[in-house]
C-alpha cells in the first residue's frame, strides 16, 4: 500500500518544495531540518495505522484513560542520507529501538545505465514480531532498500514493515512493491516520473547525502 502524501493539502508540500529548491539547498542546516520535518509528518500519518491500547494516566488531580501505541518499534535508517530523517522519526517514537545500514552506490562513468549498490554494515536489534520503520529519503531504483531489508533478515522477521521516504521514483516504487509482500506500507512525500542515467531521481533534488553533510570523495 503506497501513501503519497503530497496529494493532500498540508504544510508537507512547503517542506518538499524547499528541499527541491536549489537556492534553499545552499543552507545545509535548513535542508537537514526540512527532511526531519518531513519525516515527522510522514510517521504521524503512519501512526494512525498502528495498534493502540487504553492505559490509565495519573494526573495531579485524578486519572484519565488514554490510548497508547503498544507495538515495539525499530527505526532503521540507510546511511548516510537516512540520518536526516532518522531523528524526525525518533522524535515521535522516542522509545523505539534503532538500526543502521550502510549502503553505497558504486560510481561509474557517464555512459553506464546500471548502478551497483553495496551493503557493508548493519547494526540492528532483534526484529522478531516488531514493527520495522525503514527510513530512506530518496527511493530511486529501490536497490539499496531491497538489499537493506535482505541484510536485516538475519535479525528476525518483523510483524509489520513501513517504508518512509521523502521522494521516490515511479520505477523504484514499482520495483520494491513487486518484490515485497502486499502488507508492506509505504509513506512517501512525493513521487517523480523518472531516473537519469546515473539513477538519480528526476526532477528530484540531487544527492541528499551531499546536500546534508557535504560532498564525498
Amino acid at each position: 500500500m503506497v501513501h503519497r502524501l503530497s496529494r493532500e493539502n498540508s504544510i508537507l508540500n512547503h517542506f518538499i518544495a524547499e528541499i527541491r529548491d536549489s537556492n534553499v539547498q545552499k543552507d545545509s542546516m535548513r535542508f537537514r531540518k526540512n527532511l526531519e520535518r518531513i519525516s515527522e509528518i510522514l510517521v504521524y500519518e503512519m501512526s494512525k495505522t498502528l495498534h493502540f491500547t487504553p492505559k490509565t494516566v495519573i494526573t495531579p488531580l485524578g486519572s484519565k484513560q488514554i490510548d497508547h501505541v503498544d507495538e515495539p518499534i525499530v527505526i532503521a535508517s540507510i546511511l548516510r542520507a537516512g540520518l536526516t530523517m532518522h531523528q524526525g522519526v525518533l522524535n515521535y517514537f522516542d522509545h523505539a529501538e534503532n538500526a543502521f545500514i550502510s549502503a553505497y552506490r558504486e560510481e561509474t562513468d557517464e555512459n553506464t545505465t546500471e548502478v551497483k549498490v553495496h551493503v557493508e554494515y548493519l547494526a540492528s536489534p532483534d526484529l522478531n514480531n516488531k514493527t520495522l520503520v525503514v527510513v530512506d529519503p530518496m527511493l530511486a531504483t529501490g536497490t539499496s532498500l531491497l538489499l537493506a531489508l535482505k541484510a536485516m533478515e538475519k535479525n528476525g522477521k518483523p510483524k509489520q514493515i513501513h517504508i518512509v521516504s521523502a521522494i521516490a521514483s515511479k520505477q523504484g516504487i514499482k520495483k520494491v512493491t513487486d518484490a515485497l509482500p502486499d502488507s508492506v506500507k509505504f509513506w512517501i512525500g512525493d513521487i517523480d516520473e523518472g531516473l537519469n542515467n546515473k539513477a538519480y531521481i528526476v526532477p528530484g533534488l540531487g544527492d541528499a547525502g551531499d546536500l546534508a553533510f557535504g560532498v564525498k570523495l
